[in-house]
């Protein structure tokens, strides 16, 4: 364990002594958040990022040493276990590394390799690597094993060849040089599968491309792959690029000087030198080729996780509208716009269907239900879903404002996300909270509530299903959700949940409780009433004095008998509240919120044995704005008159848009016709960039200019530099200088020779905005 909290204090580049103590509270049962928000003296202040990355290589190297564990008993009952064997095993600071080392001693089938040792030829493959000069021929007819398939001299000979190449392709040295050779200098190598040309067509920008595999972004990766599998794309890796003559791979080389074969002319070397050949080309090859493109989709789901974890924390801490009566309008044709108007609490008072849109053009009408409705429930929001039809009932809104503006002046409307609302109206939880309700009008009620609360409404819905990643079916599903519930907890925990108004589905992401403990959270408050005090929350059933620590200091309590209840001071720290206010000759509840009081104390005269200095700098903090909610403040989008469908769109038309999705490539963007527009990384800033988060973020509102518009494949480029000209190629940002990129004879990392060159926008013809399109819709 020592060794375990040393390299992961080396990893995170902190003293040992907080990687200790971490490890001793989550071991304990404690939560990330808890630790990072209230145990900051032991982790002297490591955040949640570090906190959760330190959670994680603890897991895999707890594995991992169990896997040690596993292998130094394999092979100790095998009596092959050496003092250096074990030496190097104990020293392997990696799975691979792991593995390679048991290679040679791993039970496996039966190889040819094995079968030429059970008929006696491993002392055939011997002698040829010690003596040089033998006759090949000569020698394995001693060796022939009629009996056991080997009836003459050439079937022998292979069989030693077979010796030999598992003996080469299991050395573990040898297998950490080629890798290092491949890290280095392999380039990864895409085609068209033959006959593939047009079903093929959105992968074409990968029908003949090469770059160097270490440097392909996650996006180009999840591609190609994505490509691979659905049988559109070959994808290869060329260990040697520079080999243009195809003559012997330089991984050929480094087998021979690995077991100094110092290979010549003669008999035995040349038949030597299909042994290294065939190593290589047959065993080794195949498996680095399997191992890297491992590693490729491991890093490119990793990143895409990434991704996704940060457009969903953007997403979740978006600004709240705040407690304000709504009116939540679902869109649709056909079939009717739903409607749903929940009060200030979040609840449900009223529903309805109204037809304004063809083929019934209930307009008139439902102008005056809308209008009727909003009066009588003094309604002060009303959020447009961004579906089918969302322009036209923004336009239906808009009347609807203008008839009323009398009697609510201050009624404002906004175009919502209705990313999940399908999801969620389906759901069990819906079920639950609604069952006597129809489908459709729950997706409106979470269309107005998630205007209300950002946070509060999504946490309803499976984060996957709210769409704000790159590829997300492309990845690891476990992992996409151990990362995305991460995100939702920190979220939550973040911000601090009022207990008397919260849903079962927000308190289970509480830190310390779960679902079973959410219900009968919300079971004893429809029982008892509301909750008066944190205390309270112990006669809460199954909610033992665990996660009653982990999860009261993110319970707040408004008009609590304690005014701490409603901050997030934890009830651990009351008594230190309680000295600070008798030393200042204050009560508790004059203290909260006397900012002029609360700046004048020095936190160090009341750091005790309990309560180091973070704690209390935490505290007065909070006592001078309690309750504060981290989020930012409440904005809107306005959209641009007359312009509706992908048709109304121009170049050179300047819109204001709400950003919906950021990738590695680039950034989506709504400006509210039906068909997001993507500003490229190249179009965001005049600056050179690699990271779009760096510029935005989901749910940003930002001005971008029409660059292109390509209505048939609904393909919308934007930019966010409003000096740039459609048509025009745009200014290049600066780069970082490369210098590898001088030396002679260095060669470009990527190169497509059969693709034409691209317009300045090129990037709206790449397979990925394809896809991500595609995956969207």
């Amino acid at each position: 364990m020592q060794n375990i909290a040393q390299l992961i204090a080396e990893e995170l580049n902190v003293r040992l002594q907080q990687v200790n103590d971490t490890i001793t509270l989550l071991d304990d049962g404690a939560t990330v958040p808890f630790i990072a928000r209230y145990r900051k003296e032991a982790t002297c202040g490591l955040d949640d990022a570090q906190l959760r990355t330190l959670n994680s290589r603890l897991g895999y190297l707890r594995d991992l040493n169990e896997r040690r564990n596993v292998i130094l008993s394999s092979i100790e009952a095998q009596s092959k276990l050496t003092p250096e064997l074990k030496a190097a095993i104990n020293a392997a600071d990696s799975k691979t590394r792991l593995e390679d080392l048991y290679l040679p001693y791993k039970p496996k089938r039966r190889t040819k390799g094995l079968i030429a040792i059970e008929a006696g030829i491993e002392p055939l493959a011997d002698f040829l690597l010690a003596n040089r000069g033998a006759d090949c021929e000569v020698k394995a007819a001693e060796f022939i094993n009629a009996d056991a398939g080997f009836t003459d001299s050439k079937s022998v000979l292979d069989g030693a060849r077979f010796i030999l190449m598992e003996r080469f392709a299991e050395d573990a040295e040898l297998l950490q040089k080629i890798r290092t050779h491949v890290k280095q200098n392999a380039v990864l190598e895409s085609r068209m599968a033959k006959g593939k040309e047009k079903e093929g067509a959105k992968f074409r920008d990968y029908f003949e491309h090469s770059e160097k595999l270490t440097k392909v972004p996650s996006h180009r990766a999840l591609a190609m792959l994505r490509g691979r599998n659905e049988g559109m794309l070959s994808l290869s890796i060329n260990a040697d690029p520079t080999n243009e003559a195809k003559q012997a791979s330089y991984c050929e080389v480094i087998i021979a000087e690995h077991f100094k074969l110092g290979l010549k002319d003669s008999v035995v070397d040349q038949w030597l030198k299909t042994v290294v050949s065939a190593t290589w080309r047959v065993k080794i090859a195949l498996q680095m080729e399997t191992e890297f493109f491992g590693r490729m989709r491991d890093d490119a789901e990793g990143e895409a996780i990434n991704v996704f974890a940060r457009n969903l924390g953007d997403l979740l801490m978006a600004a709240p509208a705040g407690a304000k009566a709504t009116l939540g309008l679902d869109p649709g044709l056909r079939s009717g716009v739903k409607v749903a108007i929940v009060n200030n609490t979040g609840k449900l008072v009223a529903h309805t269907t109204i037809f304004p849109h063809a083929p019934q053009k209930q307009w008139d009408k439902s102008v005056r239900t809308l209008a009727n409705l909003a009066k009588m429930h003094k309604v002060e929001l009303i959020a447009v879903g961004n579906g089918t039809a969302s322009r036209e009932t923004d336009k239906l809104a808009a009347e609807l404002i203008t008839m009323v503006k009398t009697e609510l002046p201050s009624l404002t409307k906004v175009m919502v996300s209705e990313a999940g609302a399908s999801v969620y109206s389906a759901s069990e939880l819906a079920s639950e909270e609604f069952p006597d309700i129809d489908v459709s009008i729950r997706g409106a009620v979470s269309i107005a509530r998630r205007l209300q609360d950002p946070l509060a409404e999504l946490v309803k819905i499976e984060p996957k299903a709210i769409g704000v990643g790159q590829y997300q079916h492309d990845v690891s599903q476990s992992m996409l959700s151990t990362s995305l519930e991460a995100v939702v907890e920190d979220c939550v925990n973040g911000v601090g949940v009022d207990v008397n108004m919260a849903s079962a589905a927000l308190l289970a992401q509480v830190a310390g409780l779960n679902k079973t403990l959410a219900r009968n959270i919300v079971a004893h408050r429809d029982e008892q009433g509301r909750f008066t005090n944190r205390k309270s929350l112990l006669k809460v059933a199954r909610l033992g004095p665990k996660a009653y620590e982990q999860a009261a200091g993110f319970l707040r309590i408004s008009d609590a008998e304690n005014p701490l209840d409603a901050s997030s001071v934890h009830p651990e720290a009351y008594s230190l509240v309680e000295t600070i206010a008798s030393a200042k000759q204050q009560s508790v509840a004059s203290l909260v919120g006397n900012s002029e009081l609360l700046t004048s104390i020095d936190a160090k005269d009341f750091i005790t044995s309990d309560f180091g200095l973070p704690t209390v700098t935490d505290i007065l903090a909070e006592l001078d704005k309690p309750g504060r909610d981290p989020r930012g403040e409440f904005k809107t989008a306005t959209f641009k008159e007359g312009v509706e469908q992908i048709n109304d769109l121009k170049p050179d038309m300047i819109l204001e848009g709400v950003v919906t999705n950021v990738t590695n490539f680039g950034a989506f963007v709504d400006v509210g016709v039906h068909q997001d527009g993507l500003v490229h990384i190249s179009s965001m800033t005049d600056k050179f960039i690699d990271d779009p988060h760096k510029v935005v973020k989901a749910g940003d509102i930002v001005k971008v200019k029409v660059m292109e518009v390509d209505a048939e494949r609904r393909r919308i480029g934007l930019s966010m530099r409003l000096t740039d000209k459609a048509g025009e190629a745009p200014k290049t940002a600066p780069r970082p200088s490369n210098n590898a990129a001088k030396h002679k004879g260095a060669k470009p990392q990527s190169h497509n020779k059969a693709k034409p060159k691209q317009p300045a926008n090129a990037a709206m013809g790449n397979a990925f905005a394809d896809a991500f399109a595609k995956l969207k819709k």
